[in-house]
């Protein structure tokens, strides 16, 4: 009997010590190989593999006591695919936490308004943490990835800010994108005034890509929405030197000349009556709305005042009065 006793407290000595030092072992600062080390967890990683990516990626901690740790915690069923970031200072705790809720180290890029899709794929070629996977696709062959097969790319894209894990593909943010740009559409369109020109979707994105290159002005943006829907009422051109400017591509050099104006192509819309056939940027929320909620006005002229603002004109003669004020003596 007195053996056996010996035994349990011996036992029961060494539970508490090991109990006492597991304790002491996962609220103690783990070593790193750098100040941060990136972690990837793929998808339906076995808890053994991710004790043994921990060691992999630059944590010296030993992956058989990490994997029992990680499997007596309760939370191993929870364990989360993703990009992580860990720290000087973080411990085997800090980890668990980190892998179980999910909290990955997350980059963004940020896609701004008026922008256009070759502005949008160069940004995505330069975000950092991001698969590169779309750098040999062309423009069709990327659309087609998408699921958009036919449809023009310019313009289909929300301008936000995108969060992303490390080893994110490029097409999946642009899959976020296009996706969002759909539901800002299909929200707008919804929304639409009685009294518009255009008469579908498609139609209020190219116009709303219209509108957000015109002014970065709030206060103007329905108006100048308005103008362009009096334009298409009359079958006047919409005569819009930002469509110009996109249809000349690369052979635009900074200066739009009046010879510029009076080149014909798809997007030249002084030679050509009707919106474009594709929009020439990426139209934000506001700019979305005010292509189909024009204010009400009789304008068929704009022009710019020089401090962010334009005045509006019904008549020609009003017009090239206001252009004489603001521009010409400008000069």
């Amino acid at each position: 009997m007195k053996t056996i006793k010996q035994i349990f407290w011996t036992v029961l000595g060494f539970a508490l010590l090991l109990l006492a030092a597991s304790g002491w072992w996962v609220l103690t600062p783990m070593s790193l190989s750098t100040p941060t080390v990136d972690l990837s967890i793929e998808p339906q990683t076995p808890v053994r593999d991710i004790a043994q990516a921990v060691a992999d990626a630059g944590v010296a901690v030993p992956p058989v006591v990490l994997y029992a740790f990680l499997r007596a915690s309760g939370q191993s069923r929870k364990l989360r695919a993703g990009s992580y970031e860990l720290s000087q200072g973080n411990t085997p705790l800090d980890l668990l936490r980190k892998l179980s809720r999910g909290e990955e180290s997350l980059k963004a890029i940020s896609l701004i308004d008026g922008w256009t899709f070759r502005q949008f794929r160069t940004a995505l070629a330069k975000a950092e943490g991001l698969k590169h996977d779309t750098k040999d696709l062309d423009d069709d062959a990327l659309m087609a990835q998408l699921g958009m097969s036919g449809v023009a790319p310019e313009g289909r894209f929300f301008p936000d800010t995108y969060t992303y894990g490390k080893g994110t593909s490029e097409l999946h943010v642009m899959a976020r994108a296009a996706k969002a740009m759909n539901k800002q559409l299909d929200a707008a369109w919804k929304q639409r005034g009685a009294d518009i020109q255009v008469k579908t979707p498609e139609e209020a994105l190219v116009l709303a890509s219209i509108v957000e290159k015109e002014t970065g002005r709030e206060s103007d943006r329905t108006t100048i929405s308005r103008v362009f829907h009096n334009r298409l009422a009359i079958g006047m051109p919409l005569q819009t030197d930002p469509t110009v400017i996109y249809g000349m591509f690369d052979d635009f050099d900074g200066n739009l000349r009046r010879a510029d104006l009076h080149t014909d192509h798809p997007w030249n819309t002084y030679t050509r009556k009707g919106l474009p056939p594709t929009p020439i940027a990426m139209p934000g929320r506001n700019a979305l709305k005010a292509a189909v909620q024009p204010a009400a006005s009789n304008a068929l002229y704009f022009v710019a005042k020089g401090d962010g603002t334009s005045y509006f004109s019904a008549t020609l003669d009003e017009h090239n009065t206001a252009v004489n004020r603001y521009q010409r003596q400008a000069k």
